[in-house]
């Protein structure tokens, strides 16, 4: 009996090739997306900073006319903004990788190309902004306002972290039922348009009563936005947070998306 073997010119190239082909394809996809996303329109990547700014600034005059002082601390702008960016963050980014494969279809027909390329490329660029746009507009709020926070960052970087993979696992999901069932798109918007509200980023769960508060701690997102707020305000301790809570939601809704995107990637391409 013969045993057929490849070439060695041939053989060391084909297996050496798939290790790093998703190297250079992130990357690629990544500038294409910030150049069709930030560079064809007016403004690019300024109006990823303006619109939280505008937001946080509408938050804050509206509830100052209302309240003498915000949940926390004395400052309106920098308390919305320690939850609203958290929040914003997820929805973006769930949003952005949820329409991985649709805006990247054309590119999956090349098998250099895969589906995790497009969705990681989309997931990465899109937290990398976010992540800037908290950067600069909490130090915007600190300089403008003259205040001296004393930010835990690692607390904060938990509360990023978990909102980006929660972020990653809710689009992976929808990224899946989207593209198989396009009237789920309207019927996700219309499902999530009250997520604002039961999120804490308004308020703070201890501000509610024990029965409304054990309903809000259900989402997850409410947790993360306290974890935030421990991290950006040191008189306040998350007690009702658990981070082993998001993280069972991250990997469950991770599992299951990936598992769906894995087993009908292919119909979702080329159908």
């Amino acid at each position: 009996m013969t045993v057929t073997t490849l070439p060695p010119s041939v053989r060391p190239a084909a297996l050496s090739a798939q290790p790093h082909a998703a190297l250079r394809t992130i990357p690629a996809l990544m500038l294409r997306e910030m150049s069709s996303t930030y560079g064809r329109s007016p403004g690019g990547y300024l109006w990823a900073v303006l619109e939280p700014v505008a937001a946080i600034a509408l938050m804050s005059i509206a509830f100052s006319l209302i309240l003498r002082a915000p949940g926390l601390g004395g400052n309106f702008p920098f308390f919305y903004a320690s939850g609203f960016l958290l929040f914003s963050l997820y929805m973006i980014v769930s949003a952005q990788v949820a329409a991985a494969l649709r805006f990247s279809r054309p590119l999956l027909e090349y098998p250099r190309v895969s589906y995790l390329d497009a969705v990681l490329a989309r997931f990465l660029l899109n937290t990398m902004t976010q992540v800037l746009v908290l950067v600069l507009v909490v130090t915007g709020i600190v300089a403008v306002f003259d205040l001296a926070p004393r930010i835990d960052v690692a607390q904060v970087g938990l509360a990023l972290i978990l909102a980006s993979g929660l972020a990653l696992g809710v689009g992976c999901v929808n990224c899946f039922l989207i593209t198989c069932f396009p009237v789920w798109e309207r019927v996700w918007a219309i499902v999530n348009r009250p997520m604002f509200l039961v999120s804490a980023v308004l308020f703070l769960p201890e501000d509610l009563s024990p029965q409304y508060r054990a309903w809000l701690m259900l989402n997850p997102l409410s947790h993360v936005t306290s974890l935030a707020r421990s991290g950006f305000f040191a008189s306040y301790d998350a007690v009702h947070a658990s981070p082993l809570y998001v993280t069972g939601w991250i990997v469950g809704l991770l599992v299951v998306g990936l598992f769906l995107l894995a087993l009908h990637h292919k119909d979702i391409v080329f159908k």
